[in-house]
């Protein structure tokens, strides 16, 4: 049995969100191309998740955001960041968020979902460096790590060009900072 539980994000989670972010990511991490992308920009709120211990405090958290991509505004996802407390690495709470979030994101009817990362890891939940490479991002990133995942075969097919932030106003906010 798990010494964890994934619920919602929730408005009173996201000081404790963030500090996790900085014990994983940096400070630093602002500058990069991702969090650019995401300024400004709530994250998916029925999407956004954390998983909570025993004790009821925030372990790990993973959100997506809505971008679009290419001249055809073709709608997706950008995931991340997914954080879990450095104490608890190799416990399962990375894989469970991630296969609940992208449970959730397919169930919801999302299409493309894109994230930067280390493709040994997350290709064991679909993500493909192949998928990803007629897509740019808007500034800087090692392309060996932008990776993508259809969750509906073939929506990727023929889509080139750069990822955008997209039109939130149907998306529901998270209250709080974003990370």
């Amino acid at each position: 049995m798990n010494s964890f539980s994934l619920i919602s994000e929730e408005p009173g989670h996201a000081v404790t969100i963030d500090h996790l972010n900085d014990q994983g990511f940096g400070r630093e991490r602002f500058r990069k191309t991702v969090y650019k992308l995401r300024k400004g920009i709530p994250p998916v709120a029925s999407l956004s998740l954390v998983a909570i211990n025993r004790g009821g405090r925030v372990v790990g958290s993973l959100r997506f955001w809505p971008v679009t991509l290419g001249t055809g505004a073709v709608p997706a996802l950008l995931l991340g960041p997914l954080v879990v407390d450095k104490a608890l690495h190799n416990g399962g709470i990375g894989s469970a968020l991630m296969l609940r979030g992208l449970e959730l994101a397919r169930a919801q009817g999302h299409r493309v979902v894109l994230l930067v990362g280390d493709e040994p890891y997350y290709r064991r939940f679909g993500f493909e460096r192949r998928l990803a490479r007629d897509l740019l991002l808007p500034g800087p990133v090692d392309a060996g790590r932008f990776l993508g995942l259809e969750l509906a075969p073939g929506s990727l097919e023929g889509v080139k060009g750069m990822l955008q932030p997209a039109n939130i106003g149907h998306v529901a906010p998270v209250a709080g900072r974003a990370a």
